[in-house]
C-alpha cells in the first residue's frame, strides 16, 4: 500500500530537527568564519563567550531544518512517485531494499532533486536570512521577533529573500547530486557489505545503516562540489550594501581574498551536511518504511 503524504510530512519533520538541534554548533562556526575576510576556526571558537553561544540561533535553524525537510522530503516524494508511475514501476518497495522509495533513473534523480529543492528553499528563505544574521555577530538582534522588525524597516520584503539566487545555486545542484549519489549508494553498499541478502527484507539495523552510510557519502560529494555557493551566500545575506549581486559577490572576493577563500567553512558544512543527511535521512527512511508496514 502507498503510504499518505502525512507519513513523508512526520518522518522529514523529525529526521529534520534531530539534526538540527543536534548539529547547531558546526553552523554557527561555519557562520562567523564565513563573515570574516580572515579567521580559523580555534580563533572563531574563542570569541565565544560561552559553549551555550554554540547553540544560538537554534530555534530559527530547528525551524527551518525540520519545516524545510518536511516540505522538500513530502514534495520530493510526490513528484518522484507521479514518474515512477509514468514508467508503470511502483512508487513504493520495500522488500529486499534498504528504501521504500520511488525507483528512477539517474538523471530523473539529479532532476527532481534540484526543482524540488528550488522550490522549498524560496518559500523558507525567510526563515534562513534570520539564522543566518541570528547567528553571526555582525547584527545585534534582541530577538528574533526584533530581527524580523529590523528587516523590514531597513530593507523591506525583499530584505527576507537577501541572497536566494546564490542560495538556489547552491541547494539545487547540491539537492540533484546528493539524490544521484544517495540512490546509487544504496544499490552499490549492500553489494559490499557482508550478510546482505538484497532478495529479502533487511532488517532494521541493515537498512538504517545502509541508508545513513549512502546519506553521509552522498552529502559528502555534493558538499564539495558547491561549496563555493555556500560563501557567497553567506556574504550577501551578512553585508548586502558590500555583495550586491551573486557574481559581484563571487568576482569580489577571488579578487580581494583569493580563490581559497570560496571554501571558507567547508569543513564545517562538510562534517555537517553529511551527518546532518546521515541521521535526517536514517530517520526518515525508518518511519515511512516502518508506516508502510503497519498498513
Amino acid at each position: 500500500m502507498s503510504e499518505k503524504p502525512i507519513s513523508h510530512l512526520i518522518g522529514g519533520f523529525a529526521g529534520g530537527l534531530t539534526s538540527a538541534v543536534i548539529l547547531q554548533p558546526f553552523d554557527l562556526v561555519k557562520t562567523r568564519l564565513q563573515q570574516q575576510p580572515s579567521g580559523s576556526i580555534p580563533d572563531t571558537l574563542r570569541t565565544l563567550s560561552s559553549y551555550k553561544e554554540l547553540w544560538r540561533g537554534t530555534l530559527p535553524s530547528a525551524v527551518r531544518t525540520s519545516v524545510g525537510s518536511a516540505l522538500y522530503l513530502t514534495s520530493l516524494h510526490a513528484f518522484r512517485s507521479v514518474l515512477a508511475k509514468s514508467h508503470n514501476s511502483s512508487a513504493t518497495n520495500v522488500s529486499g531494499s534498504s528504501s521504500s522509495l520511488p525507483k528512477l533513473s539517474m538523471a530523473e534523480n539529479l532532476v527532481t532533486g534540484g526543482l524540488t529543492r528550488g522550490f522549498v528553499g524560496f518559500v523558507t528563505m525567510p526563515i534562513t536570512v534570520l539564522k543566518v544574521r541570528y547567528e553571526s555577530t555582525v547584527y545585534q538582534y534582541d530577538s528574533l521577533l526584533g530581527a524580523v522588525r529590523s528587516i523590514h524597516q531597513t530593507e523591506g520584503v525583499k530584505g527576507f529573500f537577501r541572497g536566494f539566487t546564490a542560495t538556489c545555486m547552491r541547494d539545487a545542484p547540491y539537492a540533484g547530486l546528493y539524490v544521484l549519489f544517495y540512490e546509487q549508494c544504496k544499490m552499490v553498499l549492500p553489494k559490499m557489505l557482508p550478510n546482505v541478502d538484497t532478495g529479502t527484507t533487511l532488517s532494521v539495523s541493515k537498512s538504517a545503516m545502509i541508508n545513513s552510510l549512502s546519506a553521509f557519502s552522498a552529502a559528502s560529494i555534493a558538499t564539495t562540489i558547491t561549496g563555493p555557493f555556500d560563501t557567497i551566500k553567506t556574504r550577501m545575506q551578512l553585508k548586502p550594501l558590500e555583495f550586491t549581486g551573486f557574481w559581484q559577490a563571487g568576482v569580489k572576493i577571488v579578487r580581494e581574498e583569493g580563490a581559497i577563500r570560496l571554501f571558507d567553512g567547508l569543513s564545517l558544512r562538510l562534517t555537517r551536511k553529511a551527518f546532518s543527511a546521515g541521521i535526517a535521512w536514517g530517520i526518515y527512511e525508518e518511519i515511512i518504511k516502518y508506516i508502510v508496514r503497519q498498513h
